[in-house]
């Protein structure tokens, strides 16, 4: 018998988070949340909901690799290499390791997340 309990959020979207920052990466004045839902033992994995208001912000996955559903909101995501997508509810987006580029926050975007950390 497995004694290890089940995750479980009922509701992403409801999920509350901490109060807003800055956003680092901003360029023009974002603000950011998230809340981390569950971390492995050994610290390589990583889920949450994360939150973000419009806006542009440069990103890049420095020893990490993320898949994304995104619940809420609406962002273009242009790689360095030139790859445009647009996601909105119901996309799953997916920034492997090394990914660099640059995201276009047109409605405030709500994902769940997993990151993977690569040791």
């Amino acid at each position: 018998m497995n004694d290890v309990p089940t995750i479980h959020t009922p509701d992403a979207n409801a999920l509350p988070l901490p109060p807003h920052a800055p956003k680092p990466t901003s360029i023009d004045g974002q603000v950011e949340s998230s809340a981390a839902t569950w971390k492995s033992e050994d610290g390589l994995v990583e889920t949450g909901v994360w939150e973000c208001t419009a806006g542009t912000f440069t990103a890049s996955r420095d020893g990490y690799d993320e898949v994304a559903v995104i619940l809420s909101g609406k962002a273009t995501v242009v790689s360095d290499a030139g790859d445009t997508v647009v996601v909105g509810p119901g996309s799953t987006l997916i920034t492997p390791a090394g990914w660099i580029g640059t995201w276009t926050v047109h409605e405030t975007v709500r994902k769940v997340y997993v990151l993977r950390t690569i040791s």
